[in-house]
Formats: C-alpha cells, structure tokens, sequence
C-alpha cells in the first residue's frame, strides 16, 4: 500500500489571500498543498466570461492595493503580473453640470476642482497629506499581528512598543488627529475641509465600498484611511487593473506557490476538519480522503470556517455563539456588462478620463438614502455604484473595439424583506442600467451581455456567507485584534493548529495580500516551534 503523503499545511481555497500564504510557506521550504472546490484559482479576484472573448473581472475588479513585498518576495512581476497605473484616478459624474475628475497628482486635482469651488481647491492637497500622514500608521498597523490582549507575552509587548514607536513619529498634533477622527462618520471627516457635495460624496463613497455601512456610520472614516494604508492612494484611493484582469494576478501567484513546491488541487471541496485531542490534524475532502496536515489554512470565511468544517462539541458553546454573531451583512452586487462601444458620459470627451474609477455617488445624502433602503430589507432604486472600464487601459478583455464594464453596486440586502433574489436579480440589473443612463445616456443600447451577481449569488458561487464580500464588516468591533475575534485576532482560530488567512482576519479585505501573508509568518513561526 502508497505510504500517504505528510504535509506541513494544507491551506483551504485558491482565492488570492490562500495563494499569498500557500506561497510564502513552500517559499520557506514547507510541504503545502491548496485545495479549492471551484475548478479554477482566483476566487472573488476571479474573471467571469460574458461573451467569447469578453471577460470582466468577477467581483474585486481593481488591484491597487496589492502589497509591494508580496509582489517583490514572490516574483510576481517576472512571473507575468503587469500591473496598469491610468492617470485618472476618479470620474464622478454628477446630476447636474461637469463631472469630479480625481487624478493621481493632488495639484492636478486642486487645478481642476477650482472653476467648481475655490474653498475645496485650496482645500484638497492639505487633505491629501492629512489622509496620508494618518494611513502610514496604520500601514505599520497592517504588517502587525494584533496582540493577545489577554495573556500578552513578550513578543507581543515589543509590538506595542514598535507599534508606539510609530504613532509617536507621526507628531503630537498628527497622532491627535488620528485618535479623533478614526472612529468618525466619514461625513463628518470630509465636510470638516470641503463645501461642495460632488466632493464629499466622491471622496466618502470609499469608507462605505463592499461594507453594510453608511457614511453616516460610525468608524467609516477608518474604511478609508484603511483603504488608503500601504499605497499610493491618498485621499482620491488607488486605481490599478492586472493586464488580463484580476485572473492574471490569482495564475501568477499560483505559478508563485507551484514554483515554490507548493501542490494545488482544484474541484477538491472540504467537508471538514478533522480533530484529535482537541488539535486540528487535517481535513476530509467530498470524495472521502483524508489530508493530514500539521497546519490547516483556512481561506475561507470565519464563520463558515468554524460552524461548517469543525465539529461544534470540539469547539463548545461559548465559541460556536461567538462565531454565529460575526457580523456579515452583505450588501454587495456586482453586474457585468459587455458593450458594443465605449458609453459617453456626460461632459466627458477624452476617453482616458474613464480609464479609472467611475463613482456614482453625487453627494452624502445620496449615499445615505441608498443605504437607508438596505436597513428594511429592500434594494436601493438609486444606487451607490462604482464602475470601472478596464478594456480602456487593458484592450485584451474584448475583441478590438468592444468593452467590459464592471459595476459595484450597493445596497442590495442578503436578507430581503419582501420577495426572493431569483426573482429580484433582473430588476436589480435593470436599476443598475438606469442609474447609469442617468450619467451616461445610450448606455443600455451598448449593452451585449449582462451577468448579474447577488449576495446570495456570492455565497453559493464563493462561499461567503451572508455574501459579503470582505469575510465581515470591517467596523471597529471587528478591528485589529477584535478581527475576527477577541482572543482569535492572531490568524490562530479556535483550535491549535487552525489558522486563517483571508479576509476575515486582520487587516481584511480588499486585494492585498496582507492576511495570507501575515498569516503565513505566524503559521511559520509556530511549525518552528514545534520542530523544536
């Protein structure tokens, strides 16, 4: 009989956080094996097909937010990673006269904001260094592992100290500032240096993306330092697209892993983990066998993590109630489209200025009564959208001349109050289409093929549950080393030897690499010990 083969981690799904982890552990000469029970890599950095020829990224459609260690440690770039950088870094269009254009240079923008309103062109540059003086903390933030508020051990308190080292260095009147504002409204934050609505719904419109928050909720406003911790984003956020979409990142990090020694098994679906002596050992696959591993890697969900593949008696009462109340409101849908020409918008004439972010989100109240119909249970009829056109700057994902646009939109309820999503999912797909004829008349002309995905469309196709898309609301209770639990928040889960490495832990979601990475570090470090 074949002696089974021993590995020192198997990590769970192919989305790019697991492959980030998978990587820097065969990186560091450990046997891992990747199992995912879709039949290709990507996850939600996946691209759907719409039509021969016509991809659109699935879900998270840009990768600005990358790390640049991950990119450099794993070689990504020789590997076929090409990242597209347009100069544009938002287009808002706006109800009545010319449209928000935010650039990647601060005096371009403070330039052109100025026929718009003096007061918020001499306002913007200083809120562009505030906004980045306040994200390299939490930067430094994001490379940590949170500590063991409980049983702080050493290593822990020389995280305190590097972290306080830090926050020291951003000056008395910075670190101030960032204590006050992180647990603001993010309303609040941006009407403190702009007058104008066009300006306060654009640059507010990023604290309340893929969360089931408004911006009127408290805490947005660290959604958006958040977002702009660790790049080149600022306060207009950064905008980048992988030549071939999204896809290209999620091969050239499985290319990473393999290289690496690391095994990657596709329609392999887990059913649960197995447990001895109150240890995880490994994981039992759909078709019966059996991997054991010293380390299972969890990509997938917190809560689906701990309620679905690890027996609840191993767990106890106390950790199955915790794990049920994490929050994962999702609020998200994503429509597709493929067109048959580039859409004109309104008082736009250079194709360049949609090369990045199309942000519909024409003022604060906007925002908030789009969020207000998700609290009852019902879909916004004038929806928060973010659409990007990555054929522009990346003309591969169409045939010559025809066009992807990928819609965020937001809000759309899990749970809906009246009625079902099969019933519910056109309709959602038609308001995304009249909203954006609003801005861009013609649009719904142009339209080819159209691929409409829900929150309960996310759960089933990616296993997130209450379909959201960031493993779980990145709100402060679910923060640091509350994420995605107090005493869980150090990538060690409810069990020894479980971990997890997506979203759901710190420092969340977004196309990072932050948690597989993280993670992977304190997997390393505990095999280490062990080994010992």
């Amino acid at each position: 009989m074949a002696r089974k083969r021993s590995w020192d981690a198997v990590v769970l799904g192919a989305g790019h956080n697991s492959l980030v982890a998978a990587a820097y552990l065969a990186r560091a000469g450990r046997k891992v094996v990747v199992v995912e029970r879709r039949d290709r890599v990507g996850g939600l950095s996946d691209n759907a097909s719409l039509a021969p020829g016509v991809e659109a990224p699935a879900v998270l459609h840009t990768v600005g937010r990358l790390r640049r260690s991950v990119i450099a440690d794993l070689g990504l770039r020789k590997r076929g990673l090409e990242i597209l950088r347009p100069d544009v870094r938002v287009l808002a269009p706006q109800p009545e006269g010319p449209p928000l254009v935010l650039w990647s240079d601060a005096a371009r923008i403070a330039d052109g904001v100025r026929a718009r309103s003096p007061h918020d062109a001499d306002a913007y540059e200083e809120f562009d260094r505030h906004v980045r003086s306040i994200a390299s903390f939490l930067a430094y933030l994001q490379l940590a592992t949170p500590p063991d508020l409980k049983s702080p051990s050493l290593a822990d308190a020389i995280t305190g100290m590097r972290l306080g080292q830090n926050f020291r260095r951003l000056g008395a009147r910075v670190g101030r500032e960032a204590t006050r504002v992180l647990p603001m409204a993010v309303a609040d934050f941006v009407a403190e240096s702009f007058e104008t609505d066009a300006m306060r719904g654009a640059l507010a419109a990023r604290a309340v993306q893929l969360t089931a928050m408004g911006p009127w909720s408290a805490g947005t406003t660290s959604v958006l330092l958040s977002d702009s911790a660790g790049n080149d984003g600022g306060a207009a956020g950064q905008t980048a697209f992988a030549r071939g979409g999204p896809a290209a990142l999620a091969r050239a990090l499985a290319d990473a892993a393999r290289s690496f020694g690391a095994e990657i098994r596709l329609s392999s679906e887990v059913t649960r983990a197995l447990v001895d002596d109150g240890r995880v050992r490994g994981v039992a696959l759909a078709g019966g066998e059996e991997i054991r591993a010293r380390a299972v890697v969890s990509g997938l969900d917190p809560k689906r993590t701990l309620l679905t593949l690890v027996d609840p008696v191993e767990l106890g009462p106390g950790l199955v109630w915790r794990a049920g109340n994490i929050r994962t409101p999702g609020v998200v849908a994503k429509v597709n489209l493929a067109l048959s020409g580039l859409p004109r918008f309104s008082g736009v004439s250079d194709r360049e200025v949609m090369a990045g972010r199309v942000v519909i989100a024409p003022s604060i109240d906007y925002l908030e009564h789009a969020f207000d119909a998700s609290k009852y249970g019902r879909i916004s009829e004038e929806p928060y959208l973010e659409a990007t056109i990555p054929t522009i700057a990346d003309p591969s994902l169409a045939p010559e001349g025809q066009h992807v646009m990928s819609v965020l939109m937001q809000y759309a309820p899990y749970a809906l109050r009246d009625g079902e999503w099969s019933a519910e999912r056109e309709g959602l797909g038609d308001t995304v289409l009249k909203t954006l004829e609003t801005y861009a008349p013609g649009i719904s002309d142009l339209v080819t093929a159209r691929q409409v995905l829900t929150p309960v469309d996310l759960e089933s196709e990616y296993g997130l549950t209450g379909g959201h898309p960031l493993h779980g609301e990145p709100a402060l209770d679910q923060f640091f080393a509350w994420r995605p639990l107090l005493g869980h928040a150090r990538y060690r889960l409810g069990l020894p030897a479980l971990y997890l490495c997506g979203p759901g832990a710190h420092p969340g979601g977004g196309i990072t690499g932050g948690p597989g990475s993280n993670a992977a570090r304190e997997v390393l470090a505990d095999l280490k010990k062990r080994a010992e």
